[in-house]
C-alpha cells in the first residue's frame, strides 16, 4: 500500500524523477485551465445565460461573500489567488471517483507547496496594502520583544497549514484503499462519497485560513488616520 502518490514512479533517469504526484499535479493543472478556459469563452451579460455560467457566478460569488465575511473589504484584489487554491485542493478531491487517480494533495511536497504560496502571498499582500515599511514596523508590535515570536508564528502556521491537509486527505485515501481490500461492494461506496465530501470540506478549510492570513496581514494594520476619521475628530483643547 502507498502512503503517497510520490511512491508510484512512471520515468526515472538518474536522479530526475516522474512520479504519481508531478504527473497528476499538471494534469490537474491542465484540466483546470482547459476547463476555464472553456466556460469563460463566451461569457454572456444578458438574461440568457448558459448553466456553465450560471455556476461560475454561483462559485464566484460564493467565494467572494466568505472572503468579505472573514474581513476583506475589497475582496476582488485577492480573489484570483484564494479562488485558485480552492478550485485546485477541491477539483484534486473530486477527481478521486476517476479509476487510477490518485490526489496530489495526498503528497506532502504539494501540500508544503501550497503553504508556501500562502507564506509568500500574506507579506505580498500586505505590503501592497500597506507598504514594506509598514509591513515590517508590524512584526515589532506591540514591543520589539514580539519580533522573533511573529516571525516564528509565521513559519509555525505555513507549517501547519501543509501538515493538516496532508495528513486529512492521505487518511481519506488509506482508508478507502484499506476498505476496498476488506469489503469489495458497499463500503467503500459510502466512504467514496465520505471522501469527497472531506476533500470539500478541507478545500473550504484551506480557502478560509488562507483569507485569514491575508486578511490579518492587512486588516490589522490600518493606519491610525483611518481610525480616527471612523471616530470622528478630536474635541478643541
Amino acid at each position: 500500500m502507498r502512503l503517497s502518490p510520490d511512491e508510484l514512479l512512471y520515468w526515472q533517469f538518474g536522479v530526475v524523477k516522474l512520479n504519481a504526484t508531478i504527473v497528476f499535479t499538471w494534469g490537474l493543472m491542465l484540466v483546470l485551465v482547459v476547463g476555464a478556459r472553456l466556460i469563460t469563452r463566451r461569457l454572456s451579460t444578458g438574461l440568457e445565460r448558459s448553466r456553465w455560467q450560471n455556476l461560475l457566478e454561483i462559485v464566484v460569488t460564493a467565494l467572494e461573500t466568505q472572503i468579505r465575511d472573514v474581513g476583506l473589504r475589497q475582496p476582488r484584489k485577492v480573489l484570483g489567488f484564494l479562488g485558485t487554491l480552492f478550485l485546485f485542493v477541491a477539483a484534486s478531491a473530486l477527481c478521486t471517483v476517476v479509476p487510477g487517480y490518485e490526489p496530489p494533495t495526498g503528497s506532502l511536497s504539494t501540500t508544503a507547496a501550497l503553504a508556501l504560496c500562502v507564506l509568500v502571498a500574506v507579506p505580498y499582500f500586505g505590503i501592497a496594502d500597506q507598504g514594506l515599511r509598514g509591513y515590517l514596523a508590524s512584526y515589532a508590535q506591540p514591543t520589539i520583544i514580539m519580533l522573533p515570536f511573529n516571525i516564528i508564528s509565521e513559519a509555525s502556521r505555513t507549517l501547519a497549514l501543509a501538515v493538516r491537509l496532508f495528513g486529512n486527505m492521505m487518511s481519506g485515501a488509506m482508508i478507502i484503499a484499506i476498505l476496498l481490500t476488506i469489503t469489495p461492494f458497499i463500503f467503500p461506496v459510502v466512504m467514496t462519497v465520505l471522501g469527497l465530501l472531506t476533500g470539500m470540506v478541507e478545500a473550504y478549510i484551506f480557502f478560509v485560513l488562507a483569507t485569514v492570513y491575508i486578511a490579518a496581514a492587512i486588516g490589522e494594520r490600518k493606519t491610525r488616520p483611518e481610525a480616527d476619521v471612523a471616530e470622528g475628530p478630536a474635541p478643541p483643547t
